[in-house]
């Protein structure tokens, strides 16, 4: 709402590398009648000279006085462009503190992941001080004052003006306030001249991802005051008093003084402001469905969502900046190589020239030099357009080219499957969506897709950037955990807040809206709930234009400060490194690797091993246990500490060697944030203080999922300083103690895997010497584990050589690396596509394993109950245009059947069933637990876990026989079988289990006598 002899006008600009698009807009109307004037000036080598010259021509052409512009919002990808570019002279060292205790984080040092030449760039230091809470906000240890005042002395001393600091879960951090609290003393010590960032205030639970934000975000602040400063010159050059807002990622505003504290937060504004420009344009006033916007430039196509809500969709729980893992809010965009600029190729000979390549490759903004339209030599997507008669350009050189009819319809039927695809990808469900189209390539989209209901191009599309920047919002949001019995109470309560805090940070009162909220319970802790609330609502001008400001705007007056109006011209200092990154997914030659294995057969671990297994135990898993990825990283640091981990085959046991099986309990939220500590050490060590003894080797409890790697590095030289057996208890992933190949001996006597010892990592130890049943040992561990910080390590009763050969899964880290390694392997050989066939016969052949389907998720029915995720998932057989190979090949059919057209899978945290249809209408149960059920990526040939299931992912298949010990008896199949999880279904093998070679065996000099 304007005030009524007050300033009228709105400006919206878009900052880009190579354009500054500007809009003046009269917020009193909608849609394109509310465009009063628009202008595209060339981005020039300060911030400054676009914005002046797109503001000056605005405001002329309007007959507009700077005095009746209510406020200017600007979007910019200046500062993302510094993290890609990895440009020194915008990016500041950073010093890191880290808040952890109890040996959190030992082996995930900051930096794990970074890419290594911006790693190179941002390394100022690093330090650790005690500190930290649980999930529940209750505390880990508290802050000492001398170790931080230790730390700033340090951080003096090496001149570092840019400080990240990070707690283990501190978002859920009310009570304590520990990172403000280490802020402040920093602060006092250092000065106000150092920028200090809290990682609470940067992102949400997951600690790596947190970290790395908020080390992007110390980096960045400098030269983000710099740009704003810039800003705020061309303003006072055009005499602009309006307020200065910048339009964040996730299509909300911030305050000048804000986006100076939290750049990151503007990163990827300019997908965002695209997506809701289009969407203010449209002449289509329904708010209560999804539209899909396709901005289609030279070069590329990006696909967004706008919600109903009025903002885009946002990417998954990670997201990566400029090759960095971040778990702040960004826009899903899905982005292909097609663009008016996109080079074409055809096949030479007759039977090819309907074979059409198009990009990624593009001749850009050379289109007017070398597309054939233009007197050039290269064949693009606008040349088919233009013989197509559907697009001519302007200009003296342009004429019509002369292209085989054949290949016009074969490319432009390409780029409408181009699109239709990616446009399927970004789907959430099966329904025709609407779509906004954009961007100076537009002309490529036929009028009509497949999967559309409709499509639009709105007036002003070109400049839709800058139409968002002018309409975007201010918002708030909270994250809190609080207790079920209060939850309702404790809901109303967060969402008051939260509104109160949009209209202190100046929307208008009485006019926000809540854009998200829910209210999830969290997994092994009875009774808890997580609370998400996000509002947001228009801007209030009454308000701050009479005077009254913003809250959040209070340290604006700080990048006023400029010494005087000199233009700082940017000069780009590119980092050059030596260095490079060092990974076995691409470093490795995979076909010839062979694996470190001494004249005693014992087998050194190396990064690649540890690679291998990481992928090779995800699969396993079968969508359960938690991602190895964690685990992995913390191993690979451990072996480049000089760590060391030894793996051995059972057979080369001494009789008398007591094998501990371990593994880590509890919420799988916590293997994002609680990362390393010394808990499962504490419960082995706990064990052998109980019986009197010390065990010489380590075995994996549960080979899938994380659990798998975790064991062996408990096993490592650092830690345990024994060895690690090749074999599991499960072969697999199972979500319950008692589901050991151990029990399958006990004749129902829980007691026969017991004692059992829970440690909490922080000094408590329970051990459970007897149980009267099952359950009872259920309750305990659970509860203990709740008690615990809601997460526990746990070692069982030892087994010795002879029972491990009777009643252990053997070599199944043997399996997990293989099976990694073929994954390796076929992507080395870009034969991904036919990675099934790798790995079946690493699992022992056709007999043993084989694809029975490839398709498209198309449903996810999920729920969380009694600390476990349940739920259904829904697969559908691709179309043909949507299949890789474009073979019709589902993995199941053979020339006397036709291939099933659905599946369903039923999980509670790991796959238990799978359900085929068939065009005959015919149902079948392809496979049951306790054989392996495996849903896999075909792009990738990695394993799908229940938490990256999503709708529109393109997905195969495959199940594999289980160890006999699971299947050939009554009993095992009432501790695994399909009863055991609540399914009245007799279990049918889906195949002959054939055995693993042992890796050993194979690299290792012979078994001696």
């Amino acid at each position: 709402m304007m005030a009524t002899d007050g300033p009228k006008f709105i400006i919206g600009v878009d900052v880009g590398g190579t354009n500054t698009d500007a809009v003046l807009l009269n917020p009193a109307k909608t849609g394109p009648e509310a465009v009063i004037s628009s202008y595209k000036a060339t981005t020039g080598v300060n911030v400054t000279t676009g914005i002046e010259e797109a503001i000056r021509a605005l405001l002329k052409d309007a007959s507009v006085e700077p005095s009746q512009v209510a406020s200017l919002m600007i979007g910019t990808t200046h500062l993302i462009n510094a993290v890609v570019e990895r440009d020194a002279s915008r990016l500041s060292p950073v010093a890191i503190i880290r808040l952890t205790a109890q040996g959190y984080m030992q082996y995930t040092p900051p930096f794990i992941d970074f890419p290594t030449d911006l790693k190179n760039i941002m390394n100022g230091y690093q330090g650790n001080i005690a500190g930290g809470v649980q999930i529940d906000g209750t505390l880990i240890a508290a802050v000492n004052e001398e170790e931080v005042i230790a730390q700033a002395e340090v951080i003096k001393a090496k001149g570092l003006t840019s400080v990240a600091i990070i707690g283990v879960y501190s978002p859920m951090d009310k009570k304590f306030a520990q990172e403000e609290h280490v802020r402040r003393v920093l602060q006092k010590a250092l000065g106000d001249n150092v920028d200090i960032v809290c990682s609470k205030e940067i992102a949400g639970v997951g600690i790596l991802a947190r970290e790395n934000a908020t080390i992007l975000n110390a980096s960045i602040m400098r030269f983000a005051k710099r740009t704003i400063r810039g800003f705020k010159r061309a303003m006072r050059g055009l005499k602009l008093t309006c307020p200065l807002y910048l339009t964040s990622s996730s299509g909300q505003l911030l305050s000048a003084d804000e986006a100076a504290r939290f750049p990151i937060q503007i990163f990827s504004s300019g997908p965002t402001n695209s997506i809701r420009g289009a969407a203010f344009l449209s002449t289509n006033n329904s708010t209560n469905v999804s539209r899909f916007v396709v901005d289609i430039g030279g070069t590329t196509a990006d696909i967004g969502v706008l919600l109903p809500n009025g903002f885009p969709r946002l990417a998954g729980s990670v997201a990566e900046v400029g090759g960095v893992k971040v778990n702040f809010a960004l826009p899903q965009v899905e982005s292909i190589g097609l663009g008016g600029g996109s080079i074409i190729h055809v096949g030479e000979s007759e039977d090819e020239k309907k074979k059409i390549t198009i990009g990624p490759e593009s001749v850009g903004q050379a289109l007017r030099q070398k597309a054939l339209c233009f007197g050039g030599d290269t064949l693009t997507t606008t040349d088919i357009m233009v013989a197509a008669g559907k697009a001519k350009m302007s200009g003296t050189e342009f004429s019509v080219p002369t292209i085989a009819q054949e290949t016009v319809e074969a490319a432009r039927l390409k780029m409408r499957l181009m699109l239709e695809d990616h446009v399927d990808r970004m789907k959430t469900s099966q329904e025709p969506c609407h779509i906004l189209l954009v961007g100076g390539g537009a002309f490529l989209c036929p009028s009509a897709l497949d999967g559309a209901a409709d499509i639009e191009v709105p007036a002003f599309a070109n400049v839709a950037n800058a139409v968002g920047a002018a309409v975007a919002e201010i918002g708030a949001e909270t994250e809190v955990v609080v207790d079920g019995l209060d939850r309702e109470k404790a809901l109303e309560a967060v969402k008051a807040e939260v509104i109160e805090q949009a209209v202190a940070r100046g929307a208008r009162e009485g006019y926000v809206r809540i854009i998200e909220e829910d209210v999830s319970g969290l997994a092994y802790m009875e009774g808890k709930y997580q609370i998400v609330v996000k509002v947001a609502g228009p801007v209030d001008y009454e308000r701050f234009l009479g005077g009254s400001g913003l809250a959040s705007d209070a340290g604006a007056a700080d990048l006023d400060q400029d010494g005087d109006d000199e233009v700082y011209n940017e000069k780009k200092q590119w980092e050059v490194s030596d260095a490079v990154d060092k990974s076995p997914s691409v470093d490795v030659d995979h076909v010839n690797y062979r694996p470190t294995i001494d004249s005693d057969r014992v087998w050194h671990l190396s990064e690649t091993d540890a690679y291998y297994l990481s992928i090779g135990c995800y699969i396993v898993g079968c969508a359960g246990g938690g991602t190895p990825y964690g685990p992995y990283l913390q191993a690979r640091q451990l072996l480049r500490d000089g760590g060391k981990i030894r793996i051995v085959d059972i057979d080369d046991l001494d009789d008398d060697t007591l094998c501990v099986p371990v593994a880590a309990m509890g919420s799988p939220v916590l293997a994002i944030e609680r990362l390393g500590g010394s808990m499962v050490l504490d419960a082995v060590r706990g064990l052998e203080k109980h019986m009197h003894t010390k065990f010489k080797a380590t075995l994996t409890a549960e080979i899938g999922g994380a659990n798998g790697l975790s064991a062996m590095m408990l096993s490592s030289s650092h830690a345990l300083d024994n060895i690690t057996v090749d074999a599991d208890l499960m072969g697999r992933a199972f979500p319950a103690f008692q589901m050991s190949s151990l029990y399958i001996g006990a004749n129902n006597n829980i007691n026969h895997l017991l004692p059992v010892c829970l440690a909490s990592g922080e000094g408590t130890t329970m051990t459970i010497d007897s149980a009267k049943d099952t359950n009872a040992v259920d309750q305990l561990l659970r509860s203990a584990c709740m008690t615990m910080g809601f997460g526990a390590g746990i070692a069982a009763r030892p087994a010795g050589k002879k029972e491990l050969k009777e009643f252990g899964v053997e070599r199944s880290v043997s399996l997990a690396w293989r099976l990694g390694r073929a994954v390796c392997q076929s992507r080395a050989r870009g034969s991904i596509a036919t990675v099934h066939e790798d790995l079946i016969r690493e699992f022992g052949g056709p007999k043993t394993a084989r694809k029975v389907f490839e398709g498209k998720i198309t449903g996810i029915e999920q729920q969380l109950y009694g600390g476990r995720s349940q739920g259904t998932l829904i697969i559908e057989k691709l179309k043909d245009h949507e299949k890789e190979d474009g073979k019709d090949d589902d993995g199941v059919a053979s020339d006397e059947e036709e291939g099933p057209e659905k599946l369903w899978i039923p999980f509670v945290n790991e796959n238990l069933i799978v359900e085929a249809t068939y065009p005959s209408g015919e149902k079948k149960t392809l496979a049951t637990v306790p054989d392996l059920i495996m849903v896999m990526d075909l792009l990738t040939g990695e394993a799908v876990g229940v938490p990256e299931y999503r709708y529109g992912l393109k997905v195969f298949v495959m199940i594999a026989a289980a160890h006999p010990l699971w299947t050939s008896t009554a009993h095992a199949l009432s501790i695994a079988g399909p009863r055991a999880f609540g399914y009245d279904i007799d279990f049918k093998p889906c195949g002959t289990y054939t055995g693993v070679e042992s890796v050993i065996d194979e690299f290792g000099p012979a078994r001696t006598a």
